[in-house]
């Protein structure tokens, strides 16, 4: 009887171990966090693209890898007071990581290192920050913009008068920007910048921009100008109609491809440049975010830049005469509002910790297998705004 007894407490343990150990299992399987996203400037397309490509993540992890995720989305045009809001309202109300697109160089840094000491992870995209703790998903914006700098000072033979239209001033991104920018002027001491101003990262704006300083300078040879304002020099250009066109560098978006492509027809010889600079870098925060509350370390060697906290991920692709018509194809009936992208995948991110995927130039590459399945997710998501 005895034996019988034990026996019966042997299996009893046995039983219970099994199913704590598939219970532990299946929690593993089913992991579930809540993420908190932080973004202070909706007037962008960009912007609402980067969103989309986050949710598009989330459902991808929820099918491929069972795990779930909860964005906890705080979004408006805001200062950084409002954005400190935004933080602490993603802190109440639980969450786990934050991915913030920051829109202070300095002014966020207090709060988000509180964060980060209270045990949460916090994750800037699309900008580097200089916060203790806080890990930067990013592309090297300075080296993005030298990239079109520097094809317009080529163009231009390293001489002649140009005029700078920027984004918002003192924006993270735009002074990096604008520093990579600066960096190719001094080694082109023949350039001379006749007019600079800001276009606040708006077509509207931009364009307005633009129409002055055809308006008021007897000789342009040269724009440098990103993201959406782009599209705004253009129009302003078709505008004007002025004799001598200047050389304008571009953006790699749909509305400034298909302008490049109409005025093409009338403008002989009209080319243009665009580098990707691509929403999807929302989308790769959120994939390292996940890794991190899954209990993925990051290698110390991996992070890079002046503060060794940044984690680059590569400018995908740039767009120039030798690859234009096969982008055009491309985007020729997209929304104008869409911007050319690349993404991550999780085991990229898992290399990218791991620093076994390093941040490769970009080349002029045409549409393909590379390229297309991340675009094709984020197309069908972006809408109009």
């Amino acid at each position: 009887m005895r034996s019988r007894k034990l026996l019966l407490v042997v299996i009893l343990v046995v039983m219970v171990a099994v199913a704590g150990f598939a219970g532990h299992t299946a929690r593993a399987q089913g992991k579930s966090f809540k993420i908190g996203v932080s973004n202070s400037f909706v007037s962008s397309e960009w912007r609402s693209q980067m969103l989309s490509n986050m949710d598009n993540v989330v459902k991808d992890l929820k099918a491929t890898q069972g795990i779930d995720v909860q964005l906890l989305v705080e979004s408006k045009d805001t200062d950084v007071p409002g954005q400190i809001q935004q933080i602490q309202n993603l802190l109440n109300k639980g969450a786990q990581a934050i991915i913030i697109n920051p829109g202070d160089v300095k002014g966020l840094n207090s709060t988000l290192e509180d964060a980060v000491a209270g045990g949460v992870p916090v994750i800037s995209v699309d900008q580097a920050i200089d916060a203790k703790g806080v890990i930067n998903v990013v592309i090297d914006q300075k080296q993005w913009a030298k990239i079109s700098a520097q094809w317009l000072a080529t163009q231009l033979g390293g001489k002649g008068d140009i005029v700078l239209i920027e984004g918002v001033v003192g924006h993270p991104a735009n002074e990096a920007r604008m520093s990579g920018v600066q960096e190719v002027l001094d080694a082109n001491p023949g350039i001379k910048v006749v007019g600079r101003d800001s276009g606040k990262w708006d077509q509207a704006t931009g364009q307005k921009v633009m129409a002055n300083f055809l308006a008021s300078l007897p000789n342009i040879d040269g724009v440098w100008t990103q993201d959406g304002m782009a599209t705004g020099v253009l129009t302003a250009l078709k505008t004007a109609n002025p004799k001598k066109w200047p050389i304008v560098s571009g953006e790699a978006r749909a509305s400034y491809l298909q302008q490049w492509a109409d005025i093409a027809k009338t403008q002989t010889g009209f080319t243009s440049f665009g580098v990707v600079n691509p929403p999807g870098v929302g989308a790769d925060g959120l994939r390292v975010a996940v890794e991190l509350l899954s209990g993925t370390k990051i290698d110390p060697l991996a992070l890079q830049g002046a503060n060794k906290n940044t984690l680059f991920v590569s400018i995908p692709y740039i767009v120039d005469k030798t690859n234009f018509d096969a982008w055009y194809a491309v985007v020729k009936d997209l929304p104008a509002s869409y911007t050319l992208d690349g993404l991550i995948s999780q085991d990229d991110a898992k290399a990218l910790m791991a620093g076994k995927l390093v941040a490769q130039p970009p080349t002029a590459s045409t549409p393909g297998p590379s390229n297309m399945p991340a675009m094709a997710a984020t197309m069908a998501a972006t809408t109009t705004k």
